[in-house]
């Protein structure tokens, strides 16, 4: 029996019953989770499949990755590969994969992530500043934060945390990095509520910044609009695609992206279908939203948005 650690068995995955439904599962299928995390929806999809079922997965986290491979000693239909779902053309343990019956995702950052503050993603404890989802890649926040010009802080923080007072912040963060390096969650945190103060709607006043600056660091909207695209094109026909978002930024990319291949042609109403253009995907019923029974036991699943689309041809 493989390990299973105190973060797998606190994690809670968000919509199971739901996004294994709205998979339609079949026992001999082959999926793909492209989020493991710590693998509550992937564990949910297995005990669903036969003998001859596969589930493939990635993710960016070595901690999930490690969470995974432990998983994959008990259980020879699942296997699992660092990397971003954005990339799954460029994987060559997949080339031999003629398609996904079913494809999730579950957007942005996991409750295990947020709870550990030495991953740097939560002001609601001291940690280092990092917030990347594979320490070992790329510039961690505090970084980028020390070279960082106004301009570009204030960019960030309206682009990917659409915060109001972003100039304001930018502009304080500036001024205080030339006195003290800014390299901890909580020094982030303090001097955001001291320079903006509380909000009306009692959040904490960093919310929007630390979720900005998350999703500038991990590429993750670009990320997320490359990998739909790559996504929808390994679904085998009758497949289904399910995509859980925690914040409007990501629900309209999977919104626009479900709806445009949904079209037989361009997206705009005034423009004529392309000759002989034919839509790729079926939207499956509306946007899901959890249950006010789960949003009392899981409170982080109150913002998530369920979507499902399935693959025509």
């Amino acid at each position: 029996m493989s390990t299973v650690t105190k973060a797998t068995l606190s994690h809670k995955p968000v919509m199971l019953n739901e996004v294994l439904q709205a998979l339609a599962i079949k026992p001999d299928g082959i999926y793909m989770d492209g989020t493991f995390g710590r693998g509550g929806h992937g564990r949910g999809l297995l005990a669903r499949l036969g003998e001859q079922g596969r589930l493939f997965a990635l993710d960016k986290d070595p901690e999930a990755i490690a969470a995974g491979e432990s998983l994959a000693e008990a259980d020879q239909r699942f296997s699992i590969i660092q990397s971003s779902f954005a990339d799954m053309d460029q994987l060559q343990s997949l080339q031999v994969v003629q398609g996904f019956d079913g494809i999730m995702l579950d957007l942005g950052v996991s409750s295990p992530q947020l709870d550990d503050p030495q991953r740097g993603f939560s002001f609601r404890a001291e940690g280092p500043l990092d917030m990347r989802m594979n320490p070992a890649q790329g510039i961690s926040a505090a970084d980028w934060l020390r070279d960082a010009s106004e301009n570009e802080i204030t960019r960030v923080l309206r682009k990917f945390g659409e915060e109001r007072k972003a100039r304001i912040i930018a502009r304080s963060i500036v001024t205080s990095r030339q006195q003290q390096p800014i390299t901890t969650t909580a020094q982030l945190a303090q001097l955001i509520d001291s320079t903006i103060g509380r909000r009306q709607d009692k959040k904490h006043p960093a919310t929007k910044s630390f979720q900005a600056i998350r999703i500038f660091i991990n590429n993750e909207l670009a990320d997320l609009a490359t990998g739909l695209v790559t996504i929808i094109q390994n679904l085998r026909p009758g497949g289904r695609l399910a995509v859980i978002s925690f914040h409007s930024l990501e629900d309209r990319i999977v919104k626009r992206t479900f709806r445009e291949a949904a079209q037989a042609g361009p997206f705009n109403r005034k423009l004529p279908p392309a000759p002989g253009a034919r839509a790729v995907l079926r939207l499956v019923g509306k946007a899901q939203f959890p249950s006010e029974e789960e949003i009392n036991l899981n409170p982080r699943s109150r913002s998530a948005v369920l979507r499902v689309a399935e693959k025509l041809c």
